[in-house]
């Protein structure tokens, strides 16, 4: 028995002969296309639930800072102590990450996203206020590099 392949549908054929046949895209576009998207920026907290204490912050690029305090919290080498060690005691289950407000980008040219950016740290910053008992900012200076 002799099997007949159609070398037309082969991977290496299918996008010459048949462009529409496969149109799924590969790692690394999907790779490069997840770069190169606009990252939000904006305020964020990381809430205690069991003692209703906050970080707030503020960044360029909040996914970014959500991940990079949730990774160093979950090792142990958060630069906060005190949040750290209330993460210690409580678990992380105790703890919540969220955004709290996004800078909306204007086709503006006199637009300006950190002005922007820090419009809203003034806002939240007053809304909220998280230091002393409250939170765990040390001051009013809530901006991630």
């Amino acid at each position: 028995m002799t099997t007949h392949v159609d070398w037309k549908y082969t991977k290496k054929n299918t996008r010459q002969q048949n462009p529409g046949f496969n149109t799924l895209k590969s790692k690394k576009d999907m790779v490069r296309e997840y770069k190169e998207r606009p990252k939000p920026a904006g305020i964020f907290q990381v809430k205690n639930t069991a003692n209703g204490k906050v970080l707030l912050g503020s960044s360029l690029n909040l996914e970014g800072s959500l991940n990079k305090h949730k990774f160093m919290l979950t090792n142990g080498m958060h630069r906060n102590r005190m949040m750290q060690d209330d993460w210690n005691a409580c678990g992380g289950k105790s703890f919540t990450f969220g955004i709290l407000d996004t800078v909306r980008i204007r086709e503006d040219p006199d637009f300006d996203a950190d002005r922007e950016l820090r419009l809203l740290e003034a806002i939240w910053t007053e809304e909220i206020q998280p230091f002393g008992e409250n939170g765990y900012n040390r001051d009013a200076n809530i901006r991630e590099a």
